[in-house]
């Protein structure tokens, strides 16, 4: 397989995981952002990552708990992922997730710039035990084969194990803090550990509203009215501020039902991006389950 290509990573994603959450069931291209990295979603990219050394940011300085209208947000949504239908889920089939997304690009000597919307497919093992895909030309992984699960690690997010996760928040929190990687700041992690599950994985209901409600916990975390996922839909979104970037989990206003991710820079960025600039978006076009790697529903 020829090498990829060192992209920017996802911004609000760029520390460096080298045990990660993700990287367990999808690695992708090492994307870069300034000094920082975070290990991408395709197979092949750990040890590119783990030869980077990397200058670590001065700890965040302490903010808030999140805002009443967070909690009382992250509560409705909760509530309506606890409602979602139970399904009849094989260990021999595969979650399929169809989304749009557009992330920030750095080249060397050059301005970060960001990425054409495009889509991407991934196929994900129920149980762990047989290898994902994913479809995504434009990082020129077309049709890719991901690595399985390692058997007993407690951040891997196949169906089977996230139905082990607590259904508890307060013990849903602990376990974002056990498995949270990559940044000086435990909050940044756990939120986008947050998005990660949302929007690459199929949560159980009760682990789903567990994992919400948990969110209500992380400090920083407040409201944005309106927000615009990869696709153009507007939702309402629960949102977080970290070195300059603003990560937005943008949620259906009527469904509560999660719609895809926004991160805007709120400051002007050594990257090269300037307050205000949209830095990368998604959005989940479908999630479903399909009987075989490489099946379209």
């Amino acid at each position: 397989m020829n090498q990829l290509p060192e992209r920017d990573l996802p911004p609000g994603r760029h520390r460096l995981l080298k045990e990660h959450l993700m990287t367990e069931i999808r690695q992708a291209p090492v994307r870069r952002t300034g000094t920082w990295l975070r290990p991408a979603l395709v197979a092949g990219a750990v040890a590119a990552v783990t030869a980077v050394t990397l200058t670590l940011a001065a700890p965040s300085q302490s903010t808030p708990d999140a805002s009443k209208e967070a909690v009382a947000l992250l509560e409705d949504i909760a509530l309506a992922a606890e409602q979602a239908d139970t399904l009849k889920i094989r260990d021999d089939q595969f979650v399929y997730i169809k989304s749009k997304v557009g992330w920030s690009v750095h080249e060397e000597g050059k301005p970060a710039f960001l990425e054409p919307i495009h889509e991407r497919e991934v196929w994900l093992s129920v149980d762990g035990s047989e290898q994902g895909m994913l479809h995504d030309p434009v990082v020129r992984a077309d049709h890719e084969l991901l690595e399985k699960n390692t058997p007993g690690i407690p951040s891997n997010t196949n169906y089977r194990h996230l139905q082990t996760l607590p259904t508890d928040p307060d013990r849903m929190f602990d376990w974002l803090n056990s498995v949270s990687e990559g940044s000086d700041s435990k909050d940044e992690a756990n939120f986008v550990l947050v998005g990660d599950l949302a929007r690459e994985s199929l949560m159980p209901p009760a682990q789903a509203a567990a994992l919400y409600r948990a969110a209500g916990k992380i400090s920083g975390v407040f409201v944005i009215d309106d927000a615009v996922d990869a696709a153009g839909r507007h939702g309402v979104a629960v949102a977080r501020v970290d070195d300059g970037e603003r990560v937005e989990l943008i949620f259906d206003k009527k469904t509560m039902k999660f719609l895809g991710e926004r991160e805007v820079a709120v400051e002007d960025l050594q990257s090269g991006f300037e307050k205000g600039d949209v830095m990368g978006r998604t959005a989940i076009l479908e999630r479903t389950l399909v009987d075989k790697r490489g099946e379209r529903p």
